[in-house]
């Protein structure tokens, strides 16, 4: 397959804000991290093969430092978004 680049906009919960934030700037080096108490909000653009990949992806590096994270994603590539709670696909729309 061939890689796409993708918009994230990503709410991130969690019990342990200090340590997915060091994740986060690890996943998203060159995106927005806007943090509020047990929160962080996140736009970036990610290169990947598919947006139910990157999520997969996403979440698992946030879950191997934090098991009660939460995560609820929108990936957006041409003009087709698709939106994740924690793993599962939500649906997806026309941007």
């Amino acid at each position: 397959m061939s890689k796409k680049t993708f918009t994230l906009v990503v709410n991130v919960g969690t019990e342990n804000p200090a340590a997915v934030k060091r994740v986060l700037h690890e996943l998203v080096p060159k995106g927005s991290l806007t943090e509020n108490e047990d929160e962080f909000h996140i736009e970036a653009d990610v290169t990947g093969e598919s947006a139910r990949d990157l999520n997969r992806k996403f979440l698992s590096a946030l879950r191997r430092v934090e098991k009660k994270t939460r995560l609820r994603a929108e990936w957006t590539c041409g003009d087709i978004t698709e939106r994740f709670f924690d793993y599962v696909q939500k649906g997806s729309r026309k941007a």
